[in-house]
This record gives structure tokens, C-alpha cells and sequence, in this order.
């Protein structure tokens, strides 16, 4: 067998992409490949700490669900013959056994038969069917513990719900962003010692037609450096573009890094077949407009010789490296991108390093983890540094942007007729629920609740992504939003209109207009006698 047949076993398209209880003969040695880049995880560790946990007779359900291709049917497969004594195993809830029934029909029956039975179920179902049971089924009992769970309310405690949902794919840690699943997934298949894999590999090089790009591009999957790069940029497109990452999506994609059409730096950024290239091909370097990268690219389309250039491809060359396809700037951009950690003979690459650094990133993986690490001293004084620069500042100029006169403490409400219409305000950050936020231990990367307070008064919290925090500092430095932020103002917008809902109860509001400026005090609170001062 060859290389790019062994690695197919990760494809979506593989006959191994979803098993299944088979008893047919396949080949021994793509099972044997199958086994080795097997990566458990943390919701198939719980899935089995349950099953062990089950006594003889004892009647629990456990759902396992989520969404589909993220590895329902492996992990029951697994365990389904290990554990029929102590439970029956319904692996597939989204389809019937019959055509003459429906889905639905079916776990009917699958939850009578389980009543009457003295055995624990376990059911393998997608969320989407959870809702649809919740409202069609006939098991009133069932149908109330489903609705608990997906209301996030308290359930019996004959129900388990196992959701991948709630296990993300990618975790913020003290001093970096990982995905656990992603990085096994990397290392097993390039793994130098003990890998089943890389013995095909040395077996593809030696040959005289070798598939020489797809070596050099396992040989380049294999630096922990570019699967760092490759990490970031699926972190990129699921914070950023909300790309939603199942395991059978993810080991489609490392398929694809192996076996595109070109090399292994093109196939992260330029292929449109694979949904997740499609989204982190809005992060290619190439698009990037900078000096030295726009100095590069015109000097290369003009053929100007750059001998320090072809010294780092002699280089290049030298550690096994040829990548002569690489006729284009932006491909070569793309390649000083995914060796950008690297250290290769004269390292021309290092000098676009400071251009390739995505400072957004790093700015939301802190203050998130500032959200979730309230109580220490420096996360403090970071905290009341970001509320007070970026989020006030930011708020203040985007409601204030048609009345720059205002000061940051002070809200426009309405412009009638010429005037301005404000209102003087405390917004100041809420440390309680900062701290109340932090203490529910959440896991999800995608967002972080920012906590205000309106003159003591808690106001909504309000869902800051990468692209709303993205939005906040443009703002600060002066940028006004257009019809392609819209996504990102309305949380913005939501939490200007509560504002107004507080400030225009104020006892004290402005009217200006040119440099007249008018104070009405009310000082009863109920508008029957206001004092006017100004001019």
C-alpha cells in the first residue's frame, strides 16, 4: 500500500470514516492504522466512567448526543459489546428500523421496551432529534428530562446527558489557546517512533516514483512548529467565522493539509472543496498589506534578484525541501508564514514575522482569561485597564459620535431639530458579576460577558467575541462602522439602548446645540419642576 492510501483512512469519504458493528473482512492493515490514530477523549472518558459505574439491573439512561461526525457511533461502538450485559445500546436515534416507522416511533418503542426491561439504555442521538422527542414522543416522563436538559434546567437523576457540546474543541489556557483532540491527532500521525504511519512514509520516500509533495508535506506536518500554525488558524476560523468542528471534519481536514493538490502551506489557505479552508482562507498572509510584504511581491513580479532570497532557497533545499511549484509571491508568502518558527539557513522568512502576528488574538485570549481570573492582583488592574480604555472609551464614542462635544461621562440620548439631547452618567465596570461570571467555571472559548454598571445599577452582560473586541479597538482609534460590521454592532447596540432606558430617567439632562449648552435638573424626579440653567 502507499502512502496517500493509508492516510486516506482520515478522509470523510473513507468506507473507515464512520464505524459501525461489522463483521466483514476489511484490510488488517488499514484497521491497524485506524487503531493507531484512535484519539479518546474527554466525553468518551465520562461516557465510560458511567457504563462501569452501572450495577447489575440498574435503570438509568444515558444519552450521548450532539451533532453529526463528532464520533457518536465510534465511542458506542467501542463499548457496546463490552457492556450489552448492563445495558441495550440504541446507536442511532435519527433513523427507524423500519420504513413503515418513523424515528421518533422507534425510541417510542426503545423507551417502552426499556421500562419493561430491567436493563439500562444507552442512545446515541443528535440534539436537533432530542428537541424534535421532546415535542412529538409519546413518554411524558422522558420528554420532561429532555426538556430539562436542553432549558438547562435540573433533571431526574435516572437521566445522563453526555454532550460534545460541552466539551469544546479548543481550550484558553495561562499562556496559550490548544485544541487537545487536534494536537493528538497531529502528533500520533506523525509520530517518529512507534508509528505504523511513518513506516509507510520512509516506504513512499524510498521509492523511485515517489509522490514527492505529498512527503514533503507529511515531512512539514511533522515540525510542532507548523502544527502550531495549523491549531491557530482552526482557532481563528472558529472564533472568527464560527466555523462549527465535529472530529470527522477535522480528520477530513488533516487529510486535506497531506493530500491537496499542492503544498502543504497552499492547501491551509487555498482550497475551496473543504469547508474549513473556505473560512481560514480569510486569514492568508498573502492577503496581508504591508510594506515589506507589498516590497516583496513587487519585487518578485518585477524578477528582481534577491540573492539573500535565493540563498534561504538553497537552504531550503538543503533540508529536503524543493518546493519549485512555488513560482508565486503569495505562495511564497503562504510558506515564510508556515515556517515562521523555523530556523533555516540565513531565515530571510523571520523578517514578515512581526507583520504575520496577530495581536487581536492575543488581546482576546487575555482579557478572557483576565474574566475568568478576577481575584488576582494583576488581572485587577488589567481588568479596570480594558474597561476603562477600551469598552468606556469605545461605547462613549460610538454613542457620542454625533456629538463629539460630549465628555466620556456623558450620553447622547436623541438629536431633535438641531439639538442634543444627554444625559451625565456612571458606567463604570461590575466586579461582583465579573467575579459571579468567573465563578461558574466556563469553558466556551467563543465569547467573554463583560459586566457594567449604570450608577450601581447592573446592567445586561454583554457577549464580547474576537470580532466585537475587534470592533471596540477600531473604534477607539477612530474607525465608524459600517454595513459590514453589523454582526458586531448589534451586541454593541443592545447594550447602548439599556444605557439610554437608564440614562433617560436621569434627574440631570443636557440640551446642547452649538456652544449653547443647558442644564434641566429635576430634582422631584417626576418632571413637574425642572430647573433650567445655561445659554
Amino acid at each position: 500500500m502507499r502512502l496517500r492510501e493509508v492516510l486516506g483512512v482520515l478522509s470523510k469519504s473513507s468506507p473507515y470514516a464512520v464505524k459501525t458493528e461489522r463483521e466483514l473482512a476489511l484490510a488488517n492493515s488499514l484497521d491497524a492504522v485506524k487503531d493507531y490514530l484512535y484519539v479518546a477523549t474527554d466525553i468518551e472518558a465520562d461516557f465510560h466512567n458511567h457504563l462501569k459505574s452501572l450495577s447489575f439491573g440498574d435503570k438509568k439512561i444515558i444519552f450521548l448526543c450532539g451533532s453529526s461526525g463528532d464520533g457518536k457511533s465510534e465511542i458506542l461502538t467501542r463499548y457496546s459489546k463490552q457492556y450489552q450485559h448492563k445495558a441495550h445500546f440504541h446507536l442511532d436515534a435519527t433513523h427507524s428500523f423500519s420504513p413503515k416507522e418513523t424515528a421518533i416511533e422507534r425510541l417510542d418503542q426503545v423507551f417502552a421496551d426499556y421500562e419493561s426491561g430491567s436493563k439500562a439504555l444507552v442512545v446515541g442521538i443528535n440534539t436537533g432529534m432530542l428537541g424534535n422527542y421532546s415535542e412529538e414522543g409519546a413518554n411524558d416522563k422522558i420528554k420532561q428530562a429532555i426538556k430539562g436538559f436542553l432549558q438547562k434546567r435540573p433533571f431526574n437523576n435516572e437521566f445522563v446527558f453526555l454532550d460534545f457540546e460541552q466539551y469544546p474543541k479548543f481550550k484558553l489556557e495561562s499562556h496559550r489557546y490548544s485544541s487537545k483532540f487536534t494536537e493528538q491527532l497531529l502528533q500520533r500521525v506523525t509520530a517518529q517512533d512507534d508509528n505504523i504511519i511513518r513506516q509507510y512514509f520512509d516506504k513512499e520516500r524510498a521509492l523511485a516514483e515517489a509522490d514527492g509533495v505529498l512527503c514533503q508535506n507529511y515531512e512539514l506536518l511533522s515540525l510542532p512548529s507548523v502544527q502550531r500554525i495549523v491549531v491557530e488558524s482552526l482557532f481563528k476560523a472558529r472564533l472568527m467565522k464560527d466555523q462549527f468542528l465535529t472530529a470527522r471534519a477535522l480528520l477530513d481536514f488533516v487529510y486535506h493539509l497531506f493530500s491537496g493538490d499542492n503544498y502543504l502551506s497552499e492547501n491551509l489557505f487555498t482550497c475551496s472543496e473543504s469547508e474549513i479552508v473556505a473560512k481560514i482562507a480569510d486569514f492568508d498572509p498573502a492577503l496581508l498589506r504591508t510594506k515589506l510584504i507589498d516590497q516583496f511581491v513587487l519585487s518578485h513580479k518585477l524578477n528582481i534578484e534577491d540573492s539573500e532570497f535565493e540563498e534561504f532557497k538553497l537552504a531550503l533545499k538543503a533540508k529536503g525541501f524543493d518546493f519549485r511549484k512555488l513560482r508565486s509571491p503569495e505562495s511564497n508568502i503562504r510558506l515564510f508564514y508556515l515556517l515562521q518558527h523555523e530556523d533555516i539557513g540565513n531565515n530571510y522568512h523571520h523578517r514578515f514575522k512581526a507583520d504575520f502576528n496577530d495581536s487581536l488574538l492575543d488581546k482576546y485570549a487575555t482579557i478572557w482569561r483576565l474574566h475568568n481570573t478576577p481575584e488576582h492582583a494583576e488581572a485587577k488592574q488589567e481588568l479596570k485597564q480594558f474597561y476603562r480604555e477600551v469598552l468606556l472609551t469605545a461605547i462613549s464614542k460610538y454613542n457620542n459620535r454625533n456629538a463629539p462635544q460630549l465628555g466620556k461621562d456623558e450620553l447622547l440620548l436623541t438629536t431633535r431639530g438641531g439639538f442634543h439631547i444627554a444625559a451625565q452618567v456612571d458606567v463604570k465596570q461590575d466586579n461582583a458579576a465579573i467575579k459571579m461570571e468567573a465563578a461558574t467555571e466556563s469553558e466556551h472559548v467563543g465569547y467573554f460577558h463583560a459586566c457594567l454598571k449604570v450608577d450601581e445599577q447592573p446592567l445586561l452582560k454583554m457577549a464580547v467575541n474576537i470580532n466585537l473586541l475587534g470592533l471596540l479597538y477600531r473604534i477607539c482609534e477612530g474607525y465608524q462602522p459600517n454595513k459590514h460590521d453589523k454582526n458586531a454592532v448589534v451586541l454593541l447596540d443592545e447594550l447602548v439602548e439599556e444605557l439610554h432606558d437608564i440614562a433617560s430617567k436621569a434627574k440631570t439632562l443636557y440640551i446642547l446645540r452649538g456652544s449653547s449648552r443647558y442644564r434641566l435638573y429635576n430634582a422631584e424626579g417626576n418632571g413637574s419642576e425642572l430647573e433650567v440653567s445655561g445659554g
